[in-house]
């Protein structure tokens, strides 16, 4: 509550346009789809390039094995039963890959059905450039010790603005049924300082509430500024925002952030790499499982 208390007071999500319902919002501007349905049209397929941490800092080399892991698949992007899924290509390689729009947005909503298997480590990067690891990313991370609904700064800081993790809850057979959270003090590696007044989580009660395990969900989120305020809600419940502009992170610089990505980038949604050399080896994907994507569409501000 007190993190919610002090955003009030900044003031910059209580007199924001973000906090308006879908409804309200939608009546301002049209939304219109990205994604048809039936094909793949206006996304392509790219490869899932490890880049450096930070804006300007060192990369991985074009002979290391972690690029050359990254070159031998794109991932296995279909159109399956009206939604897009996206796995590893072939299943429990390792390998990841984008799909990521042609077109580039700036300031924006977008709201989109996503229902992950258990065990991957997916999300959405926003803002991205023309290779797709370099962004702002929508966790959807549907694994042990992930999060889904806060951010995380692919090649731009590292940062990563989770109040909580999830873990497996299973039943007497050992199937995952359903997910329980992770304390904060648990989480690993541990993220940002709770310090600062530009982050707000609504926490692992509000979303254990709202999220539906093993069905469709909704998500949404808003992008809007040059250092852009960054929110999102799951089936209509606000999850979490970011002021990035004023957000505390080791490592992180909004204006080097914003010279890297510009005032508009890509869409894309992700599968991770995992496996050898990978921090969290084969549970960042586990083999075969897949993350659907359908009704995909955007209001541009």
């Amino acid at each position: 509550m007190k993190q919610n208390h002090a955003l009030t007071r900044r003031g910059f999500l209580a007199s924001s346009a973000c906090a308006l319902p879908l409804g309200i919002a939608s009546a301002q501007t049209a939304w219109r789809p990205l994604f048809d349905g039936e094909t793949l049209d206006g996304w392509r397929a790219i490869h899932r390039l490890p880049v450096a941490r930070n804006p300007g800092g060192p990369s991985p080399t074009k002979d290391s094995p972690r690029y050359r892991k990254a070159l031998r698949s794109k991932g296995d992007w279909k159109v399956v039963d009206g939604a897009i899924t996206g796995g590893q290509e072939p299943p429990g390689s390792g390998v990841g890959g984008y799909l990521i729009t042609d077109e580039k947005f700036a300031d924006f909503e977008l709201s989109l059905g996503a229902n992950p298997d258990w065990g991957v480590d997916t999300g959405l990067m926003i803002r991205a450039t023309a290779i797709g690891s370099q962004g702002f990313q929508l966790l959807v991370d549907h694994r042990e010790g992930g999060n889904i609904g806060s951010f995380y700064g692919n090649g731009i800081g590292g940062f990563n603005t989770r109040r909580f993790g999830l873990k497996a809850k299973r039943d007497a057979r050992r199937r995952v049924v359903g997910m329980t959270p992770v304390a904060y003090r648990d989480l690993s590696p541990p993220p940002i300082s709770d310090k600062s007044e530009a982050i707000w989580s609504a926490g692992s009660e509000a979303f254990l509430e709202t999220w539906r395990f093993g069905e469709w969900n909704e998500i949404r989120v808003r992008c809007e500024g040059r250092l852009p305020v960054l929110t999102t809600w799951i089936n209509g419940e606000k999850m979490a925002s970011v002021d990035t502009a004023s957000m505390n992170a080791d490592g992180y610089d909004a204006e080097a952030v914003a010279k890297l990505l510009g005032g508009s980038g890509h869409i894309a949604l992700e599968v991770h790499s995992s496996g050898q050399g990978d921090r969290l080896g084969d549970d960042r994907w586990l083999p075969g499982s897949v993350c659907r994507w359908r009704r995909i569409r955007i209001r541009e501000l």
